[in-house]
């Protein structure tokens, strides 16, 4: 755990382990919400032909919704900042670092 603290620059056990949930449950929580997302566009496994491409579909629908609710779930676990700066620096290296200086 210590060289987790170290790597992100925390102080804590208790932030390690409301960080390590904060992924998990933001992972379930995307996962979830595009489920009704997709049916609403009428996406369905048993509709959509390929099924692979339901699945990328799914995918890319995912992503967006992940990133939007990671600091929002890591706000309610108070730490807000430490998702913030994350983001922020995902962002930039996936070359959209401009939208978050």
């Amino acid at each position: 755990m210590e060289k987790l603290k170290e790597r992100w620059g925390i102080s804590s056990n208790w932030q390690v382990i409301a960080i390590i949930l904060v992924f998990s449950l933001n992972g379930s929580f995307a996962t979830w919400v595009a489920g009704p997302i997709t049916h609403f566009f009428g996406l369905d496994p048993e509709t959509t032909k390929p099924y692979f491409l339901y699945i990328i579909l799914r995918i890319l629908l995912i992503f967006p919704i992940y990133q939007i609710t990671l600091p929002l779930v890591g706000w309610l676990f108070g730490q807000f900042k430490f998702f913030w700066d994350f983001e922020k620096k995902m962002l930039q290296r996936m070359g959209l670092g401009r939208f978050f200086k």
